[in-house]
Formats: C-alpha cells, structure tokens, sequence
C-alpha cells in the first residue's frame, strides 16, 4: 500500500503556543506552480485580542531582563535558523524565492547583527545633558511597550527578521501580522523561535488578511506602536487617521522587493522608533 500523505495544518502562534483559529477559518497554501500545500490559520480580531493579552502578560518580564540575556536570546534564534539551514531553503525553493540558500544566510546573518545590538544600543542612544543647573541631566532609552508589525509582503523570511528584531530586541514584546504569499514560512519561524528560549508571549504571529485587521488594530487601546510595511495608501491613512485618535505611535515604511531585502543593510536606526527616552534629574554632590 502507498502512503496517503496528511497535509500539514499551520495554525497560529500566540503565548508560545501554536492555536487554531478562533473561528477555525484556515486559507490554502499553494507552492510556486500552484499545487496545494497545506491549509494555515485566518486569524480574527479575537486572535488578535488574545495575542496582546499575552504581549501585554508578556512585557515587564522581557523588559526587565538584562540587555546581555536578551542578546543571547536573540544570538539562540539565530544559531536555531542556522541549524535549520536546509529546511528553509527547501521550503523557499519550492514557494518560489528566489536564491533560497542567499536569503536564509543573510537572516541569520541579521539575526546575529541585531543580537550585537541588544546590550550596545544603550550606550549609543542615552546621553547625558547640559543643563544650567547644579544637577545631572540623564537620558536613557527604554521599552515602548507592545508592537504591531504588519509584516512584508514580498519577502516572507527576511521582511519577518526585519519586522521582528529590531522591536524585541529592546525590550518591547511583538504581535505580527503576516499576509503575503508564503506565510507558512512565519509559523516555521516561530517553530524556531519556541526552540530558542524566546519567553511566551513575547512574540506572537498571526497569519491572515491585514486589511480585515489593520482598523482594529490601530484602534486597540493598549497597543503601544504599530510598524506597517507597505505602500497601500489607503491602509496608511486609515492606520494614521486612527492612530491619532489614542496617540498610538506609527512607524511606516514602503515595502522592498525580495531582491531589495536581499542588499538591505540594517542600521542601529532601525531600532531607535521603538524605544522611548527617560529623563532623570540628579542633584549634583549628593
């Protein structure tokens, strides 16, 4: 007798744990000739509601941590990806990206750049201010809280590193949105990312639809910031418009092709729109 191959079934991941949809709503991954693949989850604003549950559950714990254990966290994903090499390529390869092999190195390889950053950017970003008066005047950068990333469109391994990294690596806790052409590719991320000591909660990935999310999500009262990766106009004015409506902070930015993903050089900068800067006052000779 043959073999009767079972699909696999990609679900959600939220709290470090990988759920159904709350509606049990899935949609169909295809590969690069348009063969079905397997089916993965369409998430919901419950979804969504129970991932920052778990982000805000999440917070304190990875921000009050030392920069140096998170940078090592951050160094365990990319040793995780590393190891799982061959994989991704081959999963890659068959949704139709281009250089494969090129792209899984160069995550891990930005992966490992941002893990550099964790335990450094402090030092970069706070300064200490003139003032005129008998005090020290410091300011020092800190978590902003719960990020949501709506992920790249066109490249489904590099726009997610690129999404995600530069967030938790300070101290802020994720929720992504992943809508493109191969988002099963971020619930195998996330299979990295349960391996790597990564805490529960502090990332958490929800494939689907962003338009059906995009307005709920801007309007969701304790989310911190948002982080959209795109060019669609109407989806910038409607993050924007209501954004502004809870002093949500908004960080756009136009998506790159896969070939673009592949030249882009990450810079302390992409790290700064995340973090927030406290001032402390010292009384001089105390």
């Amino acid at each position: 007798m043959s073999r009767i191959e079972i699909p696999k079934t990609y679900k959600l991941y939220i709290n470090g744990q990988f759920p159904r949809s709350e509606r049990g709503r899935v949609l169909a991954q295809n590969d690069a000739g348009g063969n079905f693949m397997a089916n993965y989850a369409w998430a919901t604003r419950k979804d969504f509601r129970n991932a920052m549950v778990a982000a805000r559950a999440a917070h304190s714990g990875w921000a009050g941590r030392t920069a140096f254990n998170r940078s090592q966290i951050l160094y365990r994903i990319a040793e995780t990806l590393a190891d799982r090499r061959a994989a991704f390529v081959d999963k890659l390869s068959i949704m139709g990206v281009d250089n494969p092999g090129k792209t899984v190195d160069k995550a891990v390889d930005d992966i490992f750049y941002y893990a550099g950053w964790a335990d450094k950017y402090a030092q970069v970003l706070s300064s200490v201010n003139p003032v005129a008066q008998p005090f020290f005047n410091f300011s020092t950068p800190e978590s902003t809280g719960i990020v949501t990333t709506f992920a790249s469109k066109n490249a489904p391994l590099l726009g997610l590193v690129h999404g995600l990294l530069p967030v938790i690596l300070s101290g802020n806790t994720c929720v992504l949105v992943v809508d493109n052409l191969a988002p099963t590719i971020a619930i195998d991320f996330a299979e990295v990312i349960g391996v790597s000591d990564v805490p529960a909660g502090v990332v958490n990935i929800l494939t689907g639809k962003r338009d059906e999310l995009i307005g709920y999500v801007a309007g969701h009262m304790d989310l911190n910031a948002i982080y959209y990766f795109g060019d669609d106009k109407d989806e910038i004015v409607e993050i924007e418009t209501i954004s502004a409506e809870n002093l949500k902070r908004t960080h756009i930015t136009s998506d790159l092709s896969h070939k673009e993903w592949l030249n882009h050089v990450p810079t302390l900068y992409h790290i700064q729109p995340f973090i927030e800067l406290k001032t402390a006052w010292h009384p001089i000779g105390t």
